[in-house]
């Protein structure tokens, strides 16, 4: 499946108030493409909401609702098993962002998880809370500076690395697992493909970069995208049941320094900040790969 097979018509629609290069409405548009008319979307507290949600100026052509923060899971559960009960074929798809899956929302998230309860849940991961003023999460990258780990003279960005939400949800043994990317549509459309087509709890995971708060030029979204997947900084996969059975190898590996290079949110990075994060991506890479990746 690529772009050129999906429909025409689209339920997520032009005229939202999305920042001018943000990823997310690329990927909704065309992950609903994928899962059709007959789909009821829930979204928590995220830019996504503000952008698309906000009365009169809705852009969902599907049934769309939202609540509180921390239950996107929790909601999903209860549409799939209300349609269920009333004997109607629906996909229960939930987007949330990074803030609302590993920290504020993994609680709901995990007892879904644990439950295998027959819904589609969607992380696009900006790494910050972005629409609320670029807040660090537990998905914000090492050193990366945001409003509350400001980099300045002492502390130089978030001192943490950042948290493997997709690594926990394999942790599951929930039936599909998959991370995407909008460098990568034809992977990104196949997986969303294969997740409508199975059952159980299924979660999928896009890199969402976001020129506002990573502040980058907004025509540079995908060459970002494309360059965290080439440094491995971020890891193409499937799996299923806990196993890995399907794993994206870049031909050529980047440094992390390529990658980071033109993200104004590590323009402070000092040459052993930037060292700390390479082992970081190496660490990961051998964990996933294992062997030590070549440059």
């Amino acid at each position: 499946m690529n772009i050129k097979d999906l429909p025409e018509e689209s339920l997520f629609t032009p005229g939202h108030t999305a920042c001018a290069g943000c990823a997310a409405p690329a990927i909704v548009r065309n992950m609903m493409k994928v899962f059709g008319k007959d789909t009821i979307v829930y979204t928590p507290a995220n830019c996504l909401l503000v952008f698309s949600g906000t009365y009169p100026y809705l852009t969902w052509k599907v049934p769309y609702l939202h609540e509180a923060f921390e239950n996107t899971a929790a909601c999903l559960s209860g549409i799939a098993r209300a349609y269920k009960k009333k004997g109607k074929k629906v996909i229960a798809v939930g987007f949330a962002g990074d803030g609302g899956t590993y920290d504020i929302g993994i609680q709901a998230l995990s007892g879904a998880a644990e439950r295998n309860e027959d819904v589609i849940y969607v992380c696009y991961d900006n790494e910050a809370y972005m629409n609320t003023g670029i807040q660090r999460s537990g998905a914000t990258p090492y050193g990366a500076d945001t409003t509350t780990t400001p980099a300045g003279r002492k502390i130089l960005g978030k001192l943490e690395h950042k948290k493997d939400m997709a690594e926990i949800m394999r942790a599951h043994e929930i039936p599909y697992v998959a991370t995407m990317s909008i460098s990568h549509p034809k992977d990104l459309l196949e997986k969303t493909k294969k997740a409508k087509e199975m059952s159980g709890f299924r979660y999928l995971h896009v890199l969402s970069p976001c020129p506002t708060g990573w502040r980058f030029d907004p025509s540079k979204s995908v060459e970002i995208a494309r360059k965290a997947v080439d440094s491995g900084m971020w890891t193409l996969y499937e799996a299923e049941y806990g196993e890995i059975t399907n794993i994206y190898k870049p031909k050529k590996k980047i440094p992390v320094e390529e990658y980071i290079k033109g993200q104004g949110r590590f323009r402070h990075l000092t040459p052993e900040m930037i060292q700390e994060l390479q082992k970081w991506v190496d660490r990961k890479w051998k964990k996933l790969y294992g062997e030590l990746p070549q440059e």
